[in-house]
């Protein structure tokens, strides 16, 4: 039986339609809300490809039900810069060279946005911790954690802790 909800998605209230309430929050943000930036891998949890903020947490949209969370806020790798000009995350990974493929960066951007929001100066041990949880097979991860490195010490010496 179709099912009709709604959810809060990059500061949106988005009507899902036609759904099925056991789809995962994954499904429902590629296949009905044509949002295809974050990506399906392993469907299992472990490759943080499909990372999204829930309520300010990180979480891998695979696992989740989407259905159940009708008034928490998602915010995608859309949403981290609505405006469509890189953040200083997007940015630091560009000039890192940290980026190849592609595929696993959105998730390893909503992975850095999240330690970053959390801990504005982290030691590289816990920047590897928050990375670990996201598989890439083009780069090395010590570009990813140079990146995000960089962008908490710029953040820092200008003072600021946020985008």
């Amino acid at each position: 039986m179709a099912e009709f909800y709604g959810l809060r998605v990059n500061g949106t209230n988005r009507e899902v339609v036609d759904a099925q309430l056991g789809e995962s929050l994954l499904f429902v943000l590629r296949e009905r809300l044509g949002l295809l930036g974050t990506k399906g891998a392993c469907e299992q949890g472990e490759c943080g490809s499909c990372s999204v903020l829930l309520d300010g947490e990180l979480v891998c949209a695979c696992l989740v039900l989407a259905a159940a969370q009708s008034g928490r806020e998602i915010i995608t790798i859309e949403g981290v810069s609505p405006s469509g000009v890189s953040t200083d995350v997007q940015q630091a990974f560009v000039e890192a060279g940290a980026v190849q493929c592609g595929f696993c960066t959105p998730g390893l951007v909503m992975a850095a946005h999240s330690l970053l929001e959390r801990v504005p100066n982290p030691t590289d041990t816990e920047i590897r911790e928050e990375l670990s949880g996201n598989i890439c097979r083009c780069t090395g991860y010590g570009r990813l954690i140079q990146a995000v490195a960089d962008v908490a010490r710029v953040r820092l010496s200008n003072g600021v802790s946020r985008d």
